[in-house]
């Protein structure tokens, strides 16, 4: 972070004093408020005039107060060219392309579950014949803990959430005949140094193949935030470190890989851990705004770094606030690349987002009604405009999706598309007074976050002094609270609650004869690879971490000895150390 001025200090200068064009006539303005204050006093009822503002609770809500309604009064001093603009143009409110989805639809792109890589495999093939047009790549927990199948760590969660990909070997299994460069993957690596360790095995495939790199679409997540704030672990690096291997991973990718969204911003998995839309989206922001500096101090220029900049939101219950979010997030991430940066580019200025309904909505009373969470969840998503979209399967609250949800997830999104029709016109909620009014706070409230993460130093320092640990245990517990008290209101948990059975729910279980049959694999490498070659490039990346070159590099050479994740994982912490939370009471 500069240490001389946050983003928002440099937007209010940078924007102040310009010639603004208001979009509503003085003289109506005039007429509507005497008319609002004489309809007020002489057609609503007393009750609701003393209740005109109300806060709402949802789970994962801002709890922005609303009011009764909304008028151009509300939103009198907006100009229409600088706050909301025309699709595909500045300041890109109203979406990043001008025909929206009459040009592209937004891409299908469900998580598969969880199984072998041989299982994984069947299951993509699967959703490709079912209409998905993007995958997934879901980890099971060992994997991404950076642990190898066969460690101590790993017994009992093998192959329980996701899929184990432990080596190169292990790639080739799972995409075995998919045609990876006709198709995007989202890799869930969710950290950065599993990123530097899993999109090199990915490439490495691909080379083995005969695919050029250059042939490859897709993202991966490669964040600090995920390593070092959301997870629970064994073991950390320290935050500054794990914030230069996210950067690594970044100046390597945009070079070797140039199609590939290098971070996904994951304001998701932090959402559903426990904080509102609005932290979620000043946190991921900060990030970004950290990595662009940091990118530019290694010499390249903010354009080269923000054309593959991607966001993950969750959409949650509140639909308004959803709807309003990514209008909000488009038009200030615009302000921040091209005021703060100096951004030329359009396209390094445009806000991607790939969405996933939220899964700590749904609920394990009445799951059936967790279909209808996410197709609203997912209408708000596609309402506001965004690229990417994977709506959770109703079984969610109690496991991975099993087979059998899959097809309900992909068809809530075929159904949208294709049969409600929304997707004809783009931002179709813009112009609402309500909607252009909950945008605006929603964009005020956001700087406002982002300028107390910025006066603490940027996102390393303030993961590491423990603040936004603090920030999220206060959300959790204010939140459980309101449930167990019913001021946040849950279908078939605290009202309307149902006496009629369950249906009964797959759940992915443990399966002790894969972690045998993972062993034998994994040993089978170790003894047939250049075990000689494989322990030169183990060192040579421990010598990269210590030396301040480019990590991504050695981890690619390290791939394509068949080195595996657990081996890489250790020569990261021997050279980096360890760092523990702070947990701030």
């Amino acid at each position: 972070m500069s240490a001389e001025r946050t983003t928002k200090e440099i937007l209010e200068e940078k924007l102040a004093g310009g010639e603004r064009v208001p979009l509503y006539n003085p003289e109506a303005l005039k007429v509507i408020e005497k008319e609002l204050e004489e309809w007020k006093n002489k057609t609503v009822r007393e009750k609701d005039r003393k209740n005109w503002e109300i806060t709402p609770h949802t789970i994962l809500g801002s709890g922005i107060p609303r009011r009764l309604t909304y008028t151009p009064l509300d939103i009198a001093n907006i100009d229409y060219m600088k706050d909301i603009g025309l699709p595909g143009g500045e300041p890109f409110t109203r979406g990043i392309h001008a025909n929206m989805y009459r040009g592209r639809t937004f891409t299908m792109r469900p998580l598969p579950g969880a199984g072998t890589t041989e299982e994984m495999n069947r299951k993509w093939k699967f959703l490709i014949e079912q209409g998905a047009t993007g995958l997934s790549v879901a980890l099971d927990l060992p994997t991404v803990q950076m642990f190898d199948s066969d460690e101590p760590e790993a017994k009992g969660h093998v192959a329980v959430v996701g899929v184990p990909l432990c080596c190169v070997d292990d790639w080739e299994v799972a995409f075995k005949d998919i045609p990876i460069d006709k198709i995007s993957y989202s890799i869930v690596t969710h950290f950065p140094r599993n990123t530097a360790i899993l999109l090199p095995m990915y490439l490495v495939m691909a080379e083995r193949r005969g695919i050029p790199w250059d042939k490859l679409t897709g993202s991966v997540q490669n964040d600090i935030v995920m390593e070092n704030l959301v997870r629970g672990a064994i073991e950390y690096i320290p935050p500054e470190d794990c914030f230069r291997v996210q950067c690594d991973n970044i100046e390597f990718i945009r070079k070797e890989v140039p199609q590939w969204n290098y971070i996904t911003l994951n304001g998701y998995n932090l959402r559903e851990y426990g904080t509102t839309g609005i932290t979620e989206m000043a946190v991921a922001m900060a990030n970004g705004i950290s990595i662009v500096e940091e990118m530019m101090s290694r010499g390249y220029d903010s354009d080269w770094v923000g054309e593959r900049i991607a966001f993950f939101w969750a959409f949650a219950n509140d639909f308004f606030e959803e709807v309003a979010k990514n209008r909000a997030a488009r038009r200030l991430w615009y302000k921040i690349m091209k005021y703060r940066f100096g951004a030329k580019n359009p396209r390094s200025m445009w806000l991607r987002t790939h969405v996933q309904t939220s899964g700590a909505s749904l609920t394990r009373e009445e799951p059936i009604n967790n279909i209808i969470r996410a197709a609203y969840h997912a209408m708000a998503s596609i309402l506001t405009g965004t690229q990417s979209l994977h709506v959770s399967c109703f079984d969610e609250a109690f496991s991975v999706p099993s087979e059998k949800t899959l097809l309900p997830s992909v068809r809530t999104q075929q159904l949208i598309e294709q049969e409600t029709q929304v997707t004809q016109v783009v931002d179709p909620l813009a112009g609402s007074f309500f909607v252009e009014w909950i945008t605006n706070e929603m964009e005020r409230k956001v700087l406002d976050e982002l300028d107390e993460i910025e006066k603490m130093g940027g996102i390393a320092k303030a993961i590491a002094s423990g603040r936004l640990h603090h920030k999220i245990a206060e959300h959790i517990e204010r939140e459980n609270r309101a449930i167990e008290s019913g001021e946040i209101s849950v279908v078939g948990r605290n009202v309307y609650k149902s006496e009629e059975p369950e249906p009964q729910i797959e759940v992915s279980a443990y399966q002790p004869e894969v972690y045998e049959q993972r062993k034998a694999m994994l040993q089978k490498v170790r003894d047939t690879r250049d075990n000689e070659k494989a322990s030169s490039c183990l060192r040579a990346l421990v010598d990269a971490c210590k030396r301040g070159k480019n990590v991504t590099y050695f981890t690619l050479e390290c791939a394509r000895a068949n080195v595996t994740e657990g081996e890489m994982r250790k020569a990261f912490t021997e050279a980096f150390g360890t760092w523990k939370p702070p947990f701030m009471l």
